[in-house]
């Protein structure tokens, strides 16, 4: 089952972007779950640290594709560096003012470092587009990706919690910010397989549209995705603590991750015919489903059950979706296009978890999961109404042979 993954590291310079985007993704699970354990123990205040975080969050989903659409025209070995300093520099910053006990000064050094944080996955796939272009390995790439994702979200939050309680209130964030900084350094300097410039001193002046009559729904359809991730989070910890058993909490979201990992890996083995689109109709359709027993089951083993087969729903359709987007939008904007989708999903999960914590509030526990299910409703209706032919100003996708003789021409430029 690994031949398909290994084959893709046969390619010159492709396990060097990989390694290294995996190194400067760390910070992805990490630095808001890091914010929240720093701020509430200089402040004594919950509500300061989620306030501080959500900024941290929303200021990324913001920032995010305007970051990606100047990398679309200058480059990532121009831009990337100069995000990872200021992030590296903002993130400093809070540490530096939480100690001090700056309130304020705590929302615009956290509004900094989420605007100016690499979505390094996007970077990533639009390597991966790059170099295997229109090949059906493509699709293996992308699970790959899936597959790093979930072993982050599944490794981070413990990896922080001990940082955070165990050795200092700092140290999860400057784990995170020294490996982010190293890690995306690493990964711009990498020339061989970048994608080339579009814009000024890229061969082009004219910016190509985006396709938002296609992308808007994939757009909307991830915002619900996220919506349903962050109400879940909520409602998992709710009925965890309801039932007296706080601590299984986060094995049940590491259930949910391991379910979603494992059919990741998987679908990077298998080759599909079925179109990206209607796989990603069929994912949202098949993750709502997955969502609709979960208000009526209290009992803690059956929920790790039910939440593991919801964890074998994630990955296929956020696949599904990246394929999705990169058969849409314009090669030219991939990075841009894959940055619209992937903030959707982080805005969603923060605009899950603040309306799940108030019906939960007022509801209890089970009631976050109507929320789930309203959510995915929702996200199932924007991915079923998308449609139309892909249609981007593409260059023709060289072959596989000649992608790897296009690398290694570089590679020895």
């Amino acid at each position: 089952m690994l031949a398909p993954y290994l084959g893709l590291f046969r390619l010159p310079g492709t396990l060097k972007f990989s390694a290294s985007g995996l190194l400067a993704r760390i910070p992805m699970p990490m630095v808001s779950l890091g914010i929240v354990l720093l701020v509430s123990a200089r402040t004594g205040s919950y509500g300061i640290a989620g306030a501080v975080s959500a900024t941290y969050v929303v200021c990324r989903s913001i920032g995010s594709p305007l970051q990606a659409r100047w990398v679309d025209r200058y480059g990532q070995h121009r831009i990337l560096p100069i995000a990872a300093i200021i992030h590296a520099a903002g993130l400093c910053g809070v540490v530096l003012a939480a100690g001090a006990g700056g309130t304020v000064s705590l929302y615009v050094l956290a509004a900094l470092a989420g605007a100016s944080s690499p979505t390094i996955g996007s970077y990533v796939r639009a390597r991966w587009s790059h170099v295997l272009g229109s090949s059906s390995r493509l699709q293996t790439a992308f699970a790959l990706e899936a597959v790093v994702d979930e072993l982050l979200f599944m490794i981070g939050p413990p990896i922080v919690t001990f940082l955070a309680t165990a050795v200092n209130g700092s140290a999860a964030l400057v784990v995170a910010m020294v490996c982010g900084l190293v890690g995306t350094l690493a990964f711009a300097s990498l020339r061989s397989t970048e994608p080339p410039a579009h814009g000024r001193g890229g061969g082009r002046t004219r910016t190509q549209p985006l396709g938002w009559r296609l992308l808007l729904p994939l757009v909307l359809a991830n915002a619900g995705i996220g919506t349903l991730f962050g109400s879940f989070d909520i409602s998992v910890v709710a009925l965890a603590t309801a039932q007296d058993a706080r601590s299984w909490a986060g094995v049940l979201l590491g259930i949910c991750a391991g379910g979603s990992m494992v059919a990741a890996f998987v679908l990077g083995t298998l080759r599909l015919r079925t179109p990206p689109l209607r796989r990603f109709q069929i994912g949202a359709v098949a993750l709502t489903c997955a969502v609709v027993p979960l208000p009526f089951v209290t009992d803690l083993r059956l929920f790790a059950v039910l939440v593991f087969a919801l964890g074998l729903t994630i990955s296929p359709t956020q696949v599904a979706a990246m394929a999705r987007v990169e058969q849409t939008v314009p090669v030219t904007r991939l990075s841009e296009g894959l940055a619209w989708t992937t903030s959707a999903l982080v805005a969603g999960v923060a605009l899950g978890s603040s309306v799940a914590g108030q019906v939960v509030d007022a509801f209890g526990a089970s009631s976050g999961f109507v929320v789930c299910l309203v959510a995915g409703g929702l996200a199932a209706l924007a991915a079923m109404v998308s449609g139309g032919r892909p249609t981007p100003a593409t260059p023709p996708a060289p072959s596989e042979p000649e992608a790897a003789d296009q690398l290694a021409r570089g590679s020895s430029a």
